[in-house]
């Protein structure tokens, strides 16, 4: 899948967030981004009122989850950044900020979130390269994580509600086949 091509200004959070593309080479679309900022644990780092981001019912691999049917775009540099298992910013889509994780964050730091925390499906799964104690290897949304594996993440209100919706759903198939 080609690049997403900014039509917003960049950078867009040049106080806090340096943007790395890849040089590798010109067909590599690898980008990551790197904290310019140290923050205390669970501080706002950022919000997405600023650039406006644009809610969608048409979820890309370049939109984040709001809600069980809505996506929004984050029309700002903020799209750059990775999935790590061990993430160390939060995305908050009902508070509508990123905040950081339990560690706080570094100038340097690479800025990672936990891709399930927003998505309960992918249109374009992946093999993480995180590369931490905990990787849960391929990551294709919190629907094919499941709620045991997710414990102890961090995951938004729409997820959490569907991961119950989809333990009920399996209880009344298992109470109906009995």
């Amino acid at each position: 899948m080609a690049p997403v091509i900014p039509h917003w200004k960049q950078p867009s959070h040049p106080e806090i967030q340096e943007v790395i593309h890849s040089s590798q080479s010109p067909d590599s679309y690898s980008t990551k981004s790197i904290s310019r900022i140290n923050l205390a644990p669970f501080s706002r780092f950022a919000s997405f009122e600023f650039p406006p981001s644009t809610i969608t019912s048409q979820p890309t691999y370049a939109t984040v989850q709001l809600d069980a049917k809505s996506h929004m775009n984050l029309n700002s540099d903020l799209l750059y950044i990775n999935h790590s298992c061990e993430p160390s910013l939060i995305f908050d889509v009902t508070a509508r900020e990123v905040r950081t994780g339990p560690e706080g964050l570094k100038v340097g730091q690479e800025l990672t979130f936990f891709y399930p925390s927003t998505e309960w499906t992918m249109v374009q799964s992946f093999d993480c390269t995180c590369g931490t104690p905990s990787c849960l290897g391929s990551i294709s949304g919190a629907r094919d994580i499941g709620s045991t594996r997710l414990s102890g993440y961090w995951l938004n209100s729409h997820i959490r509600e569907l991961l119950e919706a989809e333990q009920q759903k399996q209880k009344q198939q298992f109470t109906d086949k009995n």
